[in-house]
Formats: structure tokens, C-alpha cells, sequence
């Protein structure tokens, strides 16, 4: 029998974060993917921007709809086997949209997509409060939230000639069978650790006791870090869905080119992510102030954000690369809200509370999309696609300075302040 490795352990705990940074590329690649085949997928399968902002949305209507769910099955099933399943399944709805012959079966694949990717961060969050010390989250939280910009960064030109070379159907079917191998590997890798207490299987906990879910409901900080990153995912999600048809039909930049175009604002993401969590861990270190050190990173990047609205105002495409990159860059900063969740979950229910906050996180994911689409197809215009975009991030920014509340670990049983505490 394989013993469970001790936390402690550096050599281990790198592998771990590897693990789940390799993972969190794969699935937003398989997100991402749609964004890169959407010019070519919607010719072939003749789809109006406004129909195919409601493509684009469906994954996120079963991804928000899942997370409560998946954060339960967490809880019970434990990490290794939770994670197993989801990427195996995500990857295999991936390859299925190569298949894809019209709206409604490009639907469903998109919904099995949402469903399978639900517990991928609540996993991850996990993971990081198991492996890492307090000090040591923010750090470990923006290197695997890298592999959220860094697949497109990375293999975005390759994408792009893929999808001129041989059409948009292999771009699915390339990232799916990626996706399933990379499944094999973590099952064989992916081990819990010693002191995170026993193996949890089905069965092995008692089930959600829904009052103490209700009770969570009261916290601010739920509300607040929750509301604060709909704002940042909102940019996020323009970002993976409708960035490369902004380039190839309001830019009119070539296939080819919107490729390397697309790598910086990407890079810059990254980037930015990798910042914030430095700065974050060092005002921890420095000041012992969770409330400096995870707010201040995220707000700065929020209003940074809002930012991208003024490519409105340029007519250079390389000036509206850069306000996307520099807009991008500050976004990868809102990162930082999963771990603001790591340090305000209770710990008998860190599953749940992630997937309540990436439940109204990811409702950016369902809005995003479809009302960028329903503005270019009544206007034909990006215009007002990017001021809604910087006003979610505006009211994100305010949320966490105005609803948050204190960054500290809530206690279920403690009594809840007046109005509980909202």
C-alpha cells in the first residue's frame, strides 16, 4: 500500500501545484478552444453573434449550476478521485464539439462541458489549504491560476494555424485527447497528504447539513469576495470566448496574426497573476494583515481592469493590444479570490464555500457572453461589449471595498452580528 506523502515535503508539495497548474491550463484550453474555432464554426454551422453568444454562455449555465453540487461531491469523495473524474469527463465533452453539426448538439456538448469543469477550482483550493501554509497560499494560488492564461499564451499561434491548416474540428479533438491523458496522469501521480486526515470515500462523512450551508449565506465575505469576482471574471470571459472574433471582425486582423496578437494580452495576465500573489504573501509577511495583503492586490487589479475601455478610444491596433494587455494584466491579479476563500472558508465545509462562490463568480459566465452578443448583433459594434466589461469591473472593486468585510476565518457556531452580518 502507497503511503500518503507528509506535507512537509517541498519536493512533493511542488509536484502537487505542478499537478494542478498542468490541469487548470488543460481546462481552460478546453474552454478557451471555442473562442479560437468560433469565426470558422460560425460560417460553417451558420450562427448569428447573438445565437452564438448563447453558445458561448451555455457552458457556464451548467458550471454555475454544478458547483454546489461539486463542492459536495468534494467533500465526500475527497481530492483524488473528484479531480479524476472531472478532467476525464470534461476532456471527453472537448473532443465531442469536433463532432458538432448544428446549435443544438454544440449545446449539450457545452453543458457536459460545464457540469464535468464544476469542481476543478474548488479542488484546486483545496489542495493549496492542505499542502501550503497560510503564507504561503497566495503564492501557490497564482502559479497554478497561471495555467489559466498560459495555454492560450502558449499554444495560441499553434491553434490558430491548426485551426487555418485543418479546420476548426481539430482543435477539439486535439485538446480533448490531451485532456484524457492528462486524467491517467494524475491518477497515477495525485496522492492526499498524511496529516489532512483519513481518506474521504462516498459515504465516509455525514451529509451537508444544508442549515449550516444557510447559516454560510449570511457571512459578507461570501457575498462580498463572490460579487467582487463576477467583476473580474466578467473580463476574464471576454477574454476566452469573444477576444479572437474582436481581432479577425472589428480589427480585421488575419488569421494568422491574431494569433501572435492574442499571446499578450495573455502573457500579460499571467503576469499579473504571478505579482499579485508575490505582493500579496509579502504584505502578509510584512504587515500580518490579511486585509492589506489579499484586498489591496485584488482592487488595484479590478480598477485596472476597467481599463479596458478605453480601446474604444484608439484607432492603433497596436495601442488596443496594449490597453487589452495592461487591462488583462491587472485582471490576473483578481486571482487572489480564490485564495481570499481559502482563508475565510470554514474548514469542515471548504468544498461547499468554494462552490458557492464560484456558483456567483462564474454567473459572469453566463452573462458575459450573451450580452456581448446581443450588442453586436444589434449594433454591429464592440463599443458597448467593452464598457459593460469595464463597469463589472468597476462594481467588483467596490464590492470588496465596500462588502467584504474582514478577510478571517468564519466559525459556523460563533453567533452571527446583527442583519447577519450582511
Amino acid at each position: 500500500m502507497r503511503v500518503s506523502p507528509r506535507p512537509t515535503d517541498s519536493r512533493v508539495r511542488f509536484r502537487v501545484l505542478a499537478l494542478i497548474s498542468v490541469g487548470t491550463m488543460i481546462n481552460y484550453l478546453d474552454r478557451t478552444v471555442l473562442g479560437v474555432a468560433a469565426p470558422q464554426m460560425t460560417a460553417a454551422l451558420h450562427l448569428s453573434p447573438a445565437v452564438m453568444g448563447v453558445v458561448f454562455s451555455a457552458f457556464s449555465w451548467s458550471y454555475a449550476a454544478a458547483q454546489i453540487p461539486g463542492g459536495w461531491l468534494l467533500d465526500r469523495a475527497g481530492t483524488r478521485l473528484t479531480y479524476w473524474l472531472a478532467v476525464t469527463l470534461w476532456s471527453a465533452f472537448t473532443l465531442m464539439q469536433g463532432f458538432a453539426n448544428g446549435l443544438v448538439s454544440l449545446i449539450a456538448f457545452r453543458l457536459g462541458l460545464g457540469v464535468s469543469e464544476a469542481p476543478c477550482f474548488p479542488v484546486n483550493s483545496r489542495v493549496v489549504a492542505a499542502w501550503f501554509r497560510e503564507e504561503e497560499r497566495a503564492q501557490a494560488t497564482a502559479v497554478y491560476t497561471v495555467g489559466e492564461y498560459l495555454g492560450l499564451a502558449c499554444f495560441g499561434p499553434a491553434l490558430f494555424w491548426i485551426a487555418a491548416r485543418f479546420g476548426w474540428r481539430a482543435l477539439f479533438f486535439l485538446v480533448g485527447a490531451a485532456g484524457v491523458a492528462f486524467g491517467v496522469v494524475w491518477w497515477m501521480v495525485y496522492r492526499e497528504p498524511e496529516t489532512s486526515g483519513p481518506a474521504v470515500l462516498p459515504g465516509g462523512q455525514p451529509p451537508i447539513a444544508w442549515e449550516q450551508v444557510k447559516r454560510l449565506l449570511g457571512f459578507r465575505q461570501i457575498w462580498g469576495a463572490s460579487l467582487g469576482q463576477f467583476g473580474g471574471n466578467s473580463t476574464l470571459v471576454f477574454f476566452l470566448t469573444w477576444f479572437p472574433t474582436y481581432l479577425a471582425k472589428e480589427r480585421h486582423i488575419d488569421w494568422i496574426r491574431a494569433g501572435f496578437f492574442a499571446i499578450l494580452p495573455f502573457l500579460a495576465a499571467a503576469s499579473g497573476v504571478l505579482l499579485g500573489g508575490w505582493v500579496s504573501d509579502t504584505l502578509l509577511k510584512r504587515t500580518g494583515s490579511r486585509n492589506l495583503a489579499r484586498k489591496l492586490p485584488i482592487v488595484t487589479g479590478l480598477f485596472g481592469a476597467a481599463t479596458i475601455i478605453l480601446a474604444n478610444y484608439v484607432h492603433s491596433n497596436a495601442m488596443v493590444i496594449a490597453i487589452f494587455s495592461f487591462a488583462f494584466f491587472c485582471q490576473g491579479m483578481t486571482g487572489l479570490g480564490w485564495t481570499v476563500i481559502s482563508d475565510i472558508a470554514p474548514k469542515e465545509l471548504m468544498g461547499i464555500t468554494g462552490g458557492i462562490f464560484n456558483f456567483a463568480a462564474n454567473l459572469a459566465g453566463v452573462v458575459t457572453p450573451i450580452v456581448i452578443g446581443a450588442i453586436i448583433g444589434a449594433t454591429g459594434s464592440f463599443f458597448y461589449a467593452l464598457a459593460y466589461v469595464g463597469a463589472a469591473a468597476l462594481i467588483g472593486a467596490l464590492s470588496y471595498v465596500f462588502v467584504l468585510g474582514d478577510v478571517e476565518r468564519i466559525v459556523l457556531d460563533r453567533p452571527l452580528p446583527a442583519l447577519h452580518n450582511r
